[in-house]
């Protein structure tokens, strides 16, 4: 199932300075450059790809699409629009609630690795467990299949463990009130005290320990929410892979590398000299 809307966060942190913006000379996160190009054009172009209708960038940076200087953004033209963000993902998400069309489904401009399959597999799971809303998660093995250095933080469960893809399935209007989980951010537990009051004491605890299988426990916190809100274990496991440092920077690059060589075909705004190119130097990268 492909959702009828894309939502892109692409804020920054209030009164906090990116590391990985500040290294590479930019004045977003979203602008650093992955495989010579700003990250957020990569997750636009799986969104385009996806065959979704509309597409919502939510920023910070004024006149973001002017200084993203990438062709996507006038191939995308009418289907693409870009919205003031709020001071967290729930209030950003909320903020675009009127004009977006459902299912929604939010991600991040750091979620470089993000397919049009795999968006597709993310509203297929939804719809398979029925689910109102989800979060899309990938196992630990598949995670490291696709690079063991790609990503660190697992949560563990009495039944698998998984990373967090950030991307998030809003199924309709009424399961809006599942982002208020997120409020904290897309990792659920790293500050406690903000999604304490959404998820509850005990099942915060269950969340953040594994304390029992990960569909028993998401049932739980959706009585909390009273919303329905499952989990979407996705097959690839590059999509747990965001680029957050350096290091997941480079094993976004090779991974970037190893896909091109598997399915080869230049880029829409790249001449067919322009891709060769490109591929010979992606040829040097390490796997």
């Amino acid at each position: 199932m492909t959702p009828a809307s894309i939502l892109i966060l692409a804020g920054r942190r209030p009164g906090a300075v990116d590391a990985l913006a500040e290294a590479h000379g930019v004045a977003d996160k979203c602008l650093v450059p992955v495989a010579g190009r700003p990250m957020l054009t990569h997750v636009l172009e799986a969104a385009a790809q996806s065959g979704v209708g509309r597409i919502i960038v939510s920023s910070h940076h004024d006149a973001l699409d002017r200084d993203l200087a990438d062709a996507i953004v006038d191939r995308l033209g009418g289907r693409l629009s870009f919205v003031p963000a709020a001071d967290n993902l729930a209030d950003s998400v909320l903020a675009v609630a009127e004009e977006a069309g459902f299912p929604l489904l939010v991600t991040t401009a750091d979620n470089c690795l993000l397919t049009p399959a795999t968006i597709v597999e993310i509203g297929a799971e939804a719809a398979r467990l029925g689910a109102a809303a989800g979060v899309a998660l990938a196992r630990r093995e598949d995670v490291l299949a696709a690079h063991p250095r790609g990503q660190r933080r697992f949560y563990e469960f009495s039944d698998v463990a998984v990373s967090n893809c950030n991307a998030y399935w809003i199924g309709d209007r009424a399961a809006l009130r599942a982002a208020e989980a997120f409020r904290g951010g897309g990792q659920f537990v790293k500050k406690p005290l903000r999604v304490l009051r959404a998820f509850g004491p005990i099942n915060l605890l269950r969340f953040r320990f594994g304390l029992g299988p990960i569909h028993h426990i998401f049932r739980r916190i959706s009585r909390r929410l009273k919303v329905d809100v499952a989990p979407l274990l996705v097959s690839d496991g590059a999509t747990a892979i965001d680029v957050d440092n350096e290091r997941s920077l480079r094993a976004t690059e090779q991974l970037m590398a190893r896909r091109a060589l598997v399915n080869p075909r230049p880029s829409f705004h790249e001449s067919p000299a322009e891709s060769g190119a490109a591929d010979e130097s992606r040829l040097a990268l390490t796997p």
